[in-house]
């Protein structure tokens, strides 16, 4: 971590997510992500958790806490991933986490599958992110219509989800899923709070 940056911590349930400025400060109401995605991964086929777009790592690590699962946790942003990292050690989690740098269509191996997706994309239309001047560009931007990295997100779920498996993916309006390439899989239900929106997306 650069000394520069100075280091935060905020409750996310019952853990301590450490965070800075290059990284979306974690959202309270995220944590419904999280319960949702506890829920479905305790009915869910064996095999391990994926987190998409996953940031200090917070929604991932509170979901499996206490599952015994493997979490594997993708970002593009190295000082993302360092903090998931970190997170998970204090979470005492690192045995079962991985965190993988890069693209999320490009650091899964093709047989890779997985019993959860959990994602968290960038919801933001481009032509407003300058209303959020305290957030990271890349962590929010979603490009012109907000769905951009989504997208890909859904289709990466739809080649590595385990059969009877569910993704859980946020957004932020209910509009935006009519937006995407849902093809081979059902939207079984949405799920509306004040500042976004929960879709459980399962294989047709």
């Amino acid at each position: 971590m650069s000394e520069l940056t100075e280091v935060e911590t905020i409750a996310f349930g019952p853990l301590q997510i450490a965070f800075d400025q290059r990284v979306l400060r974690p959202r309270p109401w995220t944590a419904a992500q999280s319960g949702w995605a506890a829920e479905l991964i305790a009915q869910a086929p064996a095999g391990p958790i994926l987190e998409l777009c996953a940031g200090a790592g917070q929604i991932g690590l509170l979901a499996v806490v206490g599952s015994g699962r493997r979490l594997v946790c993708v970002d593009v942003d190295p000082a993302a991933c360092a903090f998931a990292r970190r997170n998970a050690r204090a979470a005492g989690l690192a045995d079962l986490v991985e965190v993988r740098e890069g693209a999320v269509d490009e650091v899964l191996g093709d047989d890779e599958r997985f019993a959860v997706v959990i994602a968290d994309p960038p919801w933001v239309r481009h032509s407003d992110v300058g209303r959020y001047p305290e957030d990271p560009l890349r962590a929010i931007d979603g490009g012109p219509d907000g769905v951009a990295l989504a997208r890909t997100c859904v289709d990466v779920a739809r080649r590595h989800l385990r059969p009877d498996g569910s993704v859980l993916l946020q957004l932020g309006t209910a509009q935006q899923v009519d937006l995407l390439d849902t093809d081979g899989l059902t939207v079984a239900e949405i799920r509306a709070y004040p500042r976004g929106v929960l879709v459980r997306l399962d294989l047709a």
